[in-house]
C-alpha cells in the first residue's frame, strides 16, 4: 500500500514539472514572438524607401587661369661690410668710440698713445732740412763748376768731385725725405679709421690697455645694405639666374616682404646636400633687418597659363593616390563622382592639376569626406 501511494505521487509531481516547464516556456516564446514582431514592424516603418541619400556640399566650376610657379627656399641674412678693426702698430688706447656709434668711412675709431713716434717724426722733418740744404747747396756749386770745367778752367777731378758730392747730397736727401714717409706713415698707424660706413658693434679693447699690431680693438658692421644668402636644390639649375624675381619674407617681422632679384648664382654644387648657393641684395635703410636673421625666399621659377588650379583642400589622398569629387549631371539629378587626378605645381594652399579635370567640371570643394560615389549632391552654394 506505501508503495503503490509513493508511486501515484512520483507520476503528480513529474507531471507537475513538465506543466510548469510548458507554460513559462509559451510564455517567453509570446514575449520574444512579440518584440520581434514590433522590431520588425518598426523597422519596416522607419527603413529605406530605396532612394538614395542626399548631401548638401559646397562646390566650383573649374575655369582655366594662370599660376606662377613658385620655388620656396630658407636663407639668412648676412652683412657683406663686417671687420673686425685692428692696429697696425704697438701702443696703449687713449681714445677709442663706444659700442653703438654710427660713423662715417675714415672717421677715426680709436687712437694710440703717439708721443715717440711724433718726436721721431719730428726729428726726421728737421733731418730733411738740413740734408735739403746741403743738397741745394751741392746743387749750387754744380752748377757753377760746369762751365768752368767747360772752359777748362778746372780739371777733369775737381768737376768729378763736385758732381760726387752732388750725387751724395741727393742719395742723403732721399733717404732722409724716405725716413719722413716712414715717421708720417708710423703715426697715421696710431690711428685706427673706418673703412666704411658703419656701426661700432663691438669693442674688444678699453681704453688705456696696451694693444699689439693685429689685435682686434673694435668691430663695425654696415647693416644699411645686406645680403640673403640661400641655397637651391640642383633640380633647379637650370631655373635661377642672376637678376631672376624672388620675394623674401622674415619671421621675426611677422612675414613682412620685400621685392628684391638674384645678384649672384653659384657654380659648384655642395656635395654634402646637393645644392648651390645664390645670394640676394636687400636694402635695409630703416634698419630694421638684422644680420644672421631668417629669411623665407620665394623664387619666382615660372608663369604657367591656362592651368586647372584647385585649392588642395578638396583633394583627397589614399593609397591609390590623388582623387576629388566631381558633380555630373545625370537625369537632371546632381549625383557625386570620385576621379582620380594627377597633381603638378603647388604654392600657398594651391595646386596645378595636370590631368584628370577639364574646364567646366564642378569639384566639390567642402563636405567631399562625407559624400560616397553616386550620392545625390544638393549645391550649397
Amino acid at each position: 500500500m506505501s508503495r503503490s501511494y509513493s508511486c501515484f505521487f512520483g507520476v503528480l509531481s513529474f507531471i507537475a514539472v513538465v506543466f510548469l516547464t510548458a507554460c513559462g516556456g509559451s510564455e517567453s516564446a509570446e514575449l520574444t514572438m512579440n518584440d520581434s514582431g514590433e522590431s520588425a514592424a518598426e523597422s519596416a516603418s522607419n527603413g529605406p524607401t530605396g532612394s538614395a541619400r542626399t548631401i548638401r556640399v559646397s562646390a566650383i566650376e573649374m575655369v582655366p587661369s594662370s599660376f606662377e610657379e613658385i620655388l620656396p627656399i630658407t636663407g639668412s641674412l648676412s652683412a657683406p661690410q663686417d671687420a673686425s678693426l685692428s692696429s697696425q702698430t704697438a701702443g696703449t688706447i687713449v681714445d677709442l668710440v663706444e659700442i653703438g656709434t654710427r660713423v662715417e668711412e675714415g672717421s677715426v675709431i680709436a687712437r694710440l698713445d703717439d708721443r715717440i713716434i711724433q718726436a721721431a717724426l719730428n726729428q726726421a722733418r728737421a733731418n730733411l732740412d738740413a740734408v735739403q740744404s746741403q743738397a741745394n747747396l751741392m746743387e749750387d756749386m754744380y752748377r757753377r763748376q760746369e762751365p768752368l770745367y767747360q772752359d777748362s778752367i778746372i780739371s777733369a777731378i775737381e768737376y768729378e768731385n763736385v758732381l760726387a758730392q752732388l750725387n751724395q747730397a741727393k742719395a742723403a736727401l732721399a733717404q732722409s725725405e724716405a725716413a719722413v714717409a716712414q715717421a708720417e706713415q708710423q703715426l697715421e698707424n696710431t690711428f685706427v679709421k673706418a673703412p666704411f660706413s658703419g656701426i661700432i658693434e663691438e669693442r674688444f679693447a678699453e681704453q688705456g690697455e696696451q694693444v699689439m699690431p693685429g689685435m682686434p680693438i673694435a668691430r663695425i658692421v654696415n647693416t644699411r645694405r645686406l645680403k640673403v644668402m640661400a641655397g637651391v636644390p640642383e633640380t633647379y639649375a637650370a631655373d635661377i639666374r642672376k637678376g631672376s624675381s624672388v620675394s623674401v619674407s622674415f619671421r621675426a617681422y611677422g612675414g613682412m616682404t620685400r621685392e628684391a632679384t638674384v645678384s649672384f648664382v653659384g657654380s659648384v654644387i655642395n656635395p654634402q646636400n646637393r645644392t648651390f648657393m645664390i645670394e640676394i641684395d636687400i636694402s635695409n635703410d630703416d634698419g630694421l633687418l638684422k644680420p644672421a636673421m631668417i629669411a623665407d625666399v620665394q623664387v619666382s621659377r615660372r608663369l604657367l597659363k591656362e592651368q586647372i588650379v584647385l585649392s588642395q583642400t578638396a583633394i583627397l589622398r589614399d593609397e591609390n593616390g590623388s582623387s576629388v569629387y566631381v558633380i555630373v549631371d545625370t537625369d537632371g539629378q546632381n549625383i557625386a563622382e570620385r576621379r582620380q587626378i594627377v597633381l603638378g605645381p603647388s604654392y600657398e594652399g594651391r595646386t596645378v592639376v595636370a590631368s584628370g579635370l577639364a574646364a567646366g567640371d564642378r569639384v566639390i570643394t567642402s563636405g567631399q569626406t562625407t559624400v560616397a560615389e553616386g550620392d545625390l549632391v544638393e549645391i550649397a552654394n
